[in-house]
């Protein structure tokens, strides 16, 4: 069922919301942006329904709702240790249809990785529902769902689409029909994007050799010198879920602290530093071969059903260099095809 609900009667279901729910979704936090003088667009619990911002891509994707940066695991002492609290209440996020299937690669990698589950990531993700923002108009500049295939999704209770002084509600999720009851029942289901202004050609890598032959393109070189290994491509992807752990440490004595997760990145120049120094991929570069490979082969490779990006854009937005990663994989996909095409040829003359 969908309804048309004003502004104001939807703050007012807002508010009952909130008592068993923290909703969360895109909120403009002005002149706190990257550059000067420029607004920062990211999660956050909201009061009201105009907190919302819906007509502009967010800046960091909703992950960090039940995938902190810093997430403390448990407390010890000398005698003792005890977990971290959870707030009862549920959650309930405004997301887009990718950042939706982002969450699903999350949860692959943290609920179905090796056959362990992770229980710190399990005791947050068990509490969120989604609304679904619509977004039908082609996206932004950068962005490349449809290519991917996560331009679509049925994972979420509320649908909302915004206008001018009223919204659009489609209601999948029955735990929510009574807040709209009295409100006026009209024709509603939502539209997904279908083409995308920027397009990938993913590549199909069928053989160990044919990898072999892609970790020693010269391609990889090319950003040793343009990539700067700072991770903010990573930092803001709803895919991306490297971490660390530390111990914070309370006293002289180092036998009272705490234990956090921290969120890392593949691209960090240390991230895969030992002891003794090795590093197994030291330079930008190898790193950058990394990362592509992990979104558009490895994570299908090991889960069969769909790649690891989910094609947000966020990461070419975000990076200070200007390295665009649809591009990365449409060069990767031409280098491919060469390499295809060499082999051919030298199959032919023998």
């Amino acid at each position: 069922m969908s309804y048309c609900v004003n502004i104001k009667r939807m703050n007012e279901i807002l508010k009952e919301l909130q008592k068993e729910y923290k909703v969360y979704a895109p909120v403009r936090f002005e002149k706190r942006g990257r550059y000067s003088d420029t607004d920062l667009i990211r999660y956050a619990e909201i009061n009201s329904i105009e907190d919302v911002v819906y007509d502009e891509k967010s800046d960091f994707s909703p992950k960090e709702v039940i995938y902190p940066i810093t997430q403390a695991l448990f407390y010890f002492t000398e005698y003792e240790y005890m977990e971290s609290k959870v707030d009862d209440k549920k959650i309930l996020i405004f997301a887009r249809p990718c950042d939706i299937n982002g969450f699903r690669r999350l949860d692959t990698i943290f609920l179905k990785n090796g056959g362990t589950e992770d229980i710190y990531y399990k005791c947050l993700r068990e509490k969120v529902k989604f609304i679904l923002m619509e977004c039908k108009e082609g996206g932004w500049d950068s962005c490349f769902c449809v290519s991917m295939g996560s331009n679509k999704t049925d994972d979420y209770s509320l649908a909302v689409r915004f206008g001018d002084d009223k919204i659009l509600v489609e209601i999948k999720d029955d735990e929510f029909t009574n807040l709209f009851a009295d409100e006026r029942e009209v024709e509603f289901t939502p539209e997904f994007v279908t083409s995308n202004p920027t397009k990938v050609n993913i590549p199909e890598i069928d053989s160990h050799e044919l990898l072999e032959k892609i970790y020693d393109l010269d391609m990889w070189k090319s950003y040793n010198s343009r990539c700067i290994s700072c991770g903010a491509c990573t930092a803001v992807c709803i895919t991306c879920s490297c971490f660390n752990t530390l111990d914070v440490i309370y006293t002289e004595n180092g036998k009272v602290g705490e234990r956090r997760r921290v969120q890392a990145s593949c691209m960090h120049e240390d991230f895969t530093t030992m002891a003794g120094g090795l590093s197994f991929r030291k330079t930008a570069g190898e790193r950058m071969r990394f990362r592509t490979l992990h979104k558009i082969y490895d994570y299908k490779l090991r889960f069969k059903d769909e790649h690891m990006c989910v094609g947000c854009g966020r990461c070419d937005e975000r990076c200070p260099e200007l390295i665009s990663f649809p591009a990365t994989i449409n060069r990767l996909y031409d280098e491919v095809e060469k390499l295809k095409k060499a082999e051919t040829t030298n199959k032919d003359i023998r």
